[in-house]
Order: C-alpha cells, then sequence, then structure tokens
C-alpha cells in the first residue's frame, strides 16, 4: 500500500499567473494545504531610503512610481500629506477631479485584478474581454492627466489640468461602454459553471479572521468588514459614498465585489462631474518644515503616509503603509489553510489582488 506522505510544494518566485515574482511555500498531504508561507525579496527597490534628502517636488514624481497599477492613489495620499504640512487648501473643483482620476485608476486596478483572477482559472475569453476593457479607463486617464499609468496630476492646492466640456462628454461616452460591457461580463461570471466550480466556498476568509488580521480593502469588504477610507474623506461625504460589502468571503465574493466597485466608481465619477462648479483648479501655499499623516482608499486598501519635512520642504523622514502588506498575510496565513486542492492555491492568492511592487518598494 502506498504511503501518503507530506510534501513541500513551493510555487514562484516566477510563475505563468503572477504579475510580479514572489514564492509561496505550501506543507500539503495530498492534495490538501496544511499550511502556507510567503517569501518575497525578489524586487526590492528601497524608494523610501531614495526619498529621504530629496525636495517635496522630486519626491512627488518618486511617490507615483512606488507602483504602476494604483499610482494616482500613491500621488493623491503624499500630496494631502504635503497639504496638511503647508496647510495649503484645495478649491472645490479640484477636489472633484481629484476623485475622478483617483476613481478611474481604481477601475482599472479592479478589471486588471479581475482579469487575473479569470485566467488563473483558465477563463482566458472572459479574463481578454476584462483586459481589453481596461484600456477604455486607461484612455479617460490619458484623456484627463495626458498620461495613463505615471499622471503625476495631483499639485499642492489643486490640479494640472482642467477638465474642459469637450472632454467631459468623452468621458460620459467611456463610463456608459464601461457600465454597458461589465454588465455583460458580470453575467458571464455569475452564470460560469466552471467559475462557480472553482470559486465558490474556496479560500473561504471569515470577518473574524479579516479582523484579526488588520485586512483592508475589498480584500475585507467581500468578508463584510466595513474599513472603507473613503467614508472620511471630505469630497466622498460630500458624494454620498457608502461602502460595497458581501458577506461570503470566498474567492467568488472577492472577485464580484471588486466588479461591483467598478459600477459604483463610474457613478461617483457622474457624481463628480455633476456636483463640480466652473472655477479655478489651484489654491496655493509654502511647504516647509513640518509633519503630516495622511492615508486614503487605495484599489487594494488602505494606504498611509507618514512624512517630516525641513524648513526648505525638503523629506526627512517618510514612511509608507501599503495595504497588501495585511492582505497578502491574511491569504497566505488564512485563505491558503485549509485549500482542499493545490490547485487552488494560485486562484486564491490572486482573489486577494497582491501587489509585490508596492510591498517591496
Amino acid at each position: 500500500m502506498k504511503k501518503t506522505v507530506d510534501v513541500s510544494l513551493p510555487i514562484g518566485p516566477v510563475h505563468p499567473v503572477f504579475k510580479e515574482p514572489c514564492r509561496i511555500k505550501c506543507e500539503t498531504r495530498g492534495e490538501y494545504v496544511v499550511q502556507a508561507e510567503l517569501e518575497l525579496g525578489y524586487v526590492k527597490k528601497g524608494i523610501e531610503r531614495i526619498m529621504v534628502g530629496r525636495p517635496w517636488q522630486e519626491v512627488m514624481f518618486l511617490a507615483e512610481r512606488v507602483c504602476g497599477i494604483c499610482s494616482v492613489i500613491h500621488n493623491y495620499v503624499y500630496i494631502e500629506g504635503m497639504e496638511r504640512i503647508g496647510d495649503i487648501a484645495v478649491p472645490d473643483r479640484a477636489a472633484y477631479l481629484r476623485a475622478v482620476v483617483n476613481e478611474l485608476d481604481r477601475i482599472q486596478s479592479h478589471l486588471l485584478a479581475n482579469y487575473s483572477y479569470c485566467y488563473t482559472i483558465e477563463h482566458e475569453t472572459l479574463a481578454m474581454y476584462l483586459l481589453n476593457l481596461r484600456e477604455t479607463a486607461m484612455d479617460a486617464l490619458e484623456l484627463i492627466t495626458g498620461a495613463r499609468v505615471t499622471c503625476s496630476y495631483i499639485i499642492p492646492g489643486g490640479v494640472r489640468f482642467d477638465l474642459t466640456k469637450e472632454k467631459e462628454q468623452s468621458l460620459h461616452t467611456m463610463l456608459d461602454h464601461i457600465d454597458s460591457e461589465l454588465t455583460r461580463f458580470v453575467g458571464m461570471f455569475e452564470g460560469g459553471s466552471m467559475i462557480a466550480l472553482r470559486s465558490k466556498d474556496v479560500g473561504v476568509f471569515t470577518r473574524e479572521e479579516a479582523i484579526e488580521s488588520h485586512t483592508v480593502g475589498p480584500t475585507a469588504r467581500a468578508s463584510n468588514l466595513d474599513n472603507d477610507c473613503r467614508l472620511f474623506h471630505p469630497t466622498y461625504k460630500k458624494l454620498g459614498f457608502e461602502s460595497v460589502l458581501l458577506d461570503d468571503g470566498d474567492n467568488y465574493a472577492r472577485i464580484m465585489l471588486r466588479f461591483l466597485e467598478v459600477f459604483q466608481s463610474t457613478n461617483l465619477i457622474r457624481s463628480c462631474l455633476s456636483q463640480m462648479e466652473p472655477g479655478t483648479i489651484r489654491g496655493g501655499g509654502v511647504i516647509g518644515a513640518g509633519s503630516g499623516t495622511w492615508a486614503g482608499e487605495a484599489p487594494r486598501g488602505e494606504l498611509s503616509y507618514i512624512i517630516d519635512t525641513d524648513e526648505f520642504g525638503r523629506i526627512e523622514k517618510i514612511g509608507i503603509r501599503t495595504p497588501s502588506i495585511m492582505n497578502i498575510e491574511a491569504c497566505v496565513h488564512y485563505m491558503l489553510k485549509g485549500v482542499d486542492s493545490s490547485a487552488d492555491v494560485t486562484s486564491t492568492y490572486i482573489s486577494s489582488d497582491p501587489c509585490i511592487a508596492c510591498n517591496e518598494r
């Protein structure tokens, strides 16, 4: 009789479904995953150390290069931290334009995350549909900011460019296209029997586990834990923002929640466009010595910057806490533990939307 033994199963650091390199080390009993650990360190940039001693203007461009998938929110949070140091006010129109660009960035990030998941479970048709739809969000970002990835759109006291009436009409057309196409794609996701087999009741993550592991973002909200930073942001309060929550906490719920948040983001953008009045897009002020802390809701959850500057506005100390730090740990120690098949390890990992670039900044 063949003896069943425990096997160490390494996945990565290079794997076809990983956007960025890392290694998941699983201890298995047959196909059953007993426990897992994560090994990082393959793309360490040391960007926080590079920021120290530089003027705030240079660090503004470095901040959005922490991560290319969610560069806008790094720009957004860093600048709002600097505005707290310099006591700089932001005109209402500029505040709404910031929210518009931030939500467009959330849309493209969520579509990329869900593309990665569908590709991982081998639903390549839906995956490519989502990746193609993401291009519409990227085009909208370029329409407003002039760039698709590192936009450098948000500056102390406002934004770089205003939104003309012609561009606003084009943006509405793009939003309608996203809603229309995504409605069809969500129907494919909901009705796909193979998707249900690979996703429902897989990688279950309870609300209690989410609290214990300090999980943030869609990963937490899919387990009915509401800690969305937009609830406390002045601009989003004006928009009447309410979090999207689901209960099941499995792979299916995490992907579905991101789909729902894309619809929410398009509605938030329309609200911004309808509420903002004509006016200036830049305030004024000087950044000198001081300390500032600010947080914002990145596509993956709470992103925090802690900044100290000297009298000339140079960075003396800076600390960045990114959401993937908590979410990846939660995935490895809770979601993967007890997975029935090692084939579901990669899909469960991808369902938490890991960002190694943010983690290894």
